[in-house]
């Protein structure tokens, strides 16, 4: 198991909210001279949907090479074709991730934008209004959803451009020499510097060179804490290897605290609660967020390292999905974000092993055939890697 590799002198600039980011991402858009990678899973034909749309056919216009995938099933197969027909006519290249499920149910989760290599823009979300629910446009929200994404500057943008461009070329007709040769340009990079500024890596999940990769860094990190873990995540269905890494950390005395997202999925609800029983005993802290849409991926390892990225934390996007998420080592920026979930936290409704015993057994059963079910899903679609 290979150590995440960093790449120092990097500006990283933590983004909340699409109050924060929608501003930065078109703003860099607006600024490109002559190229553009961008990628995501969802792109909603609403107010925020339609100014990142004019961003990029203005850039295309303007003679910017502007090459844009998004993912069928995330966007939906309306949207995505009726989109692909204006961006056509405004001379952006325009890919559909895997349309009609032809190269299996695998989508692209990834949220990622890279501009004249020079910025690049990571995280979790996706290009759809904050005010309103991103599995149904019609449900509004009670507050913004709770997401990030991170801004990046420097060496690392060059490791992001390269995924970016890969990605672009595989989605295309290509021979299997060519093929062959990507694999081994990217794994060319992400050498590891050595000056004191912001070390960062850029880690992916695919199902070619890339398996494990993301879950690999979690691990590693989790086994390497010796004061706190702040975690957070809308989607909380791990295999054993990360729910046993957890409890592992808390019974050797780190503060170890999941703050996570309720109320989308009732399947979802009920596998994370599962789990529950032996995370509180172990002394894992479980807080669940009920404020307003959690939709991040993010978490804050003892005083100096951080991960923001696009990755659930479960079955899906560790073994299944294209996923991709950036790792700071900074103490300032591990500060920052740690704030942001705290005061998260803050408002969430903490759920003690005392609460959980009142539940009925009819209830309890249900959360443990929700999670027989969701495993034997999981292990048939990713072929006995969810475990």
């Amino acid at each position: 198991m290979g150590s995440v590799k960093l790449l120092a002198d990097n500006e990283v600039k933590l983004l909340h909210t699409g109050t924060e980011f929608f501003p930065a991402l078109i703003g860099a858009i607006d600024a490109a001279r002559y190229e553009v990678y961008f990628e995501t899973y969802i792109f909603a034909d609403d107010d925020t949907g339609q100014a990142v749309l004019a961003a990029l056919t203005n850039a295309a216009r303007r003679g910017v090479e502007v090459r844009m995938i998004t993912d069928w099933w995330g966007t939906g197969r309306r949207q995505v074709n009726c989109m692909h027909e204006k961006l056509v006519a405004a001379g952006v290249e325009h890919r559909i991730f895997n349309p009609w499920f032809k190269r299996g149910i695998t989508r692209t989760h990834r949220k990622i934008c890279v501009v004249d290599r020079e910025i690049a823009l990571v995280g979790g979300i996706n290009i759809n209004d904050d005010m309103f629910c991103d599995y149904n446009h019609a449900i509004s929200l009670s507050a913004p959803r709770w997401d990030f994404a991170v801004q990046v500057r420097g060496p690392l943008v060059a490791s992001i451009h390269l995924e970016a461009q890969t990605q672009w070329q595989r989605l295309g007709k290509m021979g299997l020499m060519k093929r062959i040769s990507l694999y081994r340009d990217a794994r060319k990079v992400n050498k590891i510097a050595t000056a004191n500024m912001v070390h960062a890596g850029f880690v992916v999940r695919d199902n070619l060179r890339n398996r494990r990769t993301i879950q690999r860094a979690y691990l590693q990190a989790l086994g390497r804490a010796r004061k706190s873990v702040l975690l957070a995540n809308p989607y909380f269905a791990p295999g054993r290897k990360f729910r046993h890494a957890l409890a592992a950390a808390a019974e050797r005395g780190v503060e170890v605290v999941l703050l996570i997202g309720v109320g989308e999925i009732w399947l979802q609800d009920a596998v994370a609660h599962s789990f529950y029983p032996k995370l509180l005993a172990a002394g894992v802290k479980v807080v669940e967020y009920h404020k307003t849409q959690l939709h991040a991926k993010v978490a804050v390892i003892d005083d100096d390292w951080a991960t923001v990225g696009s990755s659930n934390v479960d079955g899906l996007s560790l073994f299944l999905n294209q996923e991709a998420n950036v790792i700071i080592k900074d103490a300032a920026f591990a500060q920052n974000l740690r704030s942001h979930i705290e005061a998260a936290i803050a408002d969430g409704v903490v759920i003690s092993y005392d609460d959980f015993e009142h539940v009925g057994r009819f209830r309890r059963i249900g959360y443990e055939i929700a999670f027989v079910f969701y495993r034997t899903v999981m292990r048939l679609f990713s072929v006995g890697k969810y475990a």
